[in-house]
This record gives structure tokens, C-alpha cells and sequence, in this order.
């Protein structure tokens, strides 16, 4: 199996890119991983709010491989606690995908057309991230979850 993590956007703050590049480093000891980053709308201040989110829906559905499960990782999604979340990686993997695909989506969130192809929602908490932050929390939660997973040290409960 193999996961993928789609962002929109760049991290401009080097102590986010260190940390969410230390978690991916980890996370490859267990699984093939591979970002895939779309870049900023050009001239977006020129747009509204469902006109961006159109546009980086287009972006992302050009990305998504027609196998993978989809999963946005959205505020309004299913909350896990972290052994949760490593089990239903591990029930995913014995059903054979393989991919699953996680999104991370702009500061609007995602397009309609975005939301009618995802398997799944995921919120990380209810409290509000910026999309920057989400990509290194998300990552280091992705580690624990195989940690978890491989009855390894890292997590405690």
C-alpha cells in the first residue's frame, strides 16, 4: 500500500517544513509516501471565496489516481483518538487498497465536486489549524498511527 498527501499551498516557516520533514523521513521506515503540492492560485485576491475553492478542486482532482480512497482531512470530519486512527489505517491496508490518498485543501476548504469523491472525512480537532500547521500535525500523527500499529515505544497511553 502506499499513501499520498496532497497540499495546496507552500509552508513558508522553516520550523514547520523541519518538523513535518522529520515525520515524513519517520513515516518511511513503514510505508511509501509521497507529497504532492499544488501551488497557490495565481492572483487570488482577485477571486471569491467558491471561485477558489472551484479552482483548487479542479487542481486536486487532477491529481487523484482513479484507485485511491480519498480522505479530506476537513473540520466538519469523523475525530479519531490516535490508537483509533491506527486501527482503521490498519483495517484500510487489510482491505487491499492501494492508495489512500489524504487531501489537505486551501483556507476555504474543498469544492463540491472535491467532496462527492471522498471516502471519508477526517478532523484533526475542533479546533482550527492553519493549513500549514495541519500538514506537520497530520504527518507526525500518520508516524504514531504506524508506531501504534507496530506496538512500537512512541505512544503512550
Amino acid at each position: 500500500m502506499k499513501l499520498k498527501l496532497i497540499t495546496i499551498g507552500k509552508t513558508q516557516k522553516s520550523f514547520l517544513i523541519d518538523g513535518e520533514n522529520e515525520y515524513v523521513k519517520r513515516l518511511a521506515k513503514y510505508i511509501q509516501f509521497e507529497k504532492i503540492e499544488i501551488p497557490d492560485l495565481k492572483k487570488a485576491g482577485n477571486l471569491t471565496e467558491n471561485q477558489i475553492k472551484t479552482e483548487e478542486g479542479k487542481l486536486i482532482l487532477s491529481k487523484l489516481d482513479k484507485s485511491s480512497f480519498i480522505v479530506l482531512l476537513d473540520e466538519k470530519g469523523k475525530e479519531f483518538t490516535s490508537v483509533q486512527c491506527s486501527k482503521w489505517i490498519q483495517e484500510e491496508m487489510n482491505r487491499g487498497h492501494k492508495i489512500i490518498t489524504f487531501v489537505i485543501g486551501g483556507a476555504y476548504g474543498f469544492s463540491e465536486e472535491v467532496y462527492k469523491i471522498a471516502g471519508l472525512k477526517i478532523a484533526l480537532s475542533k479546533m482550527t489549524f492553519s493549513h500549514q500547521m495541519v500538514r506537520m500535525i497530520f504527518a507526525e500523527q500518520l508516524y504514531r498511527a504506524f508506531s501504534i500499529i507496530r506496538n512500537e515505544p512512541y505512544h503512550h497511553e
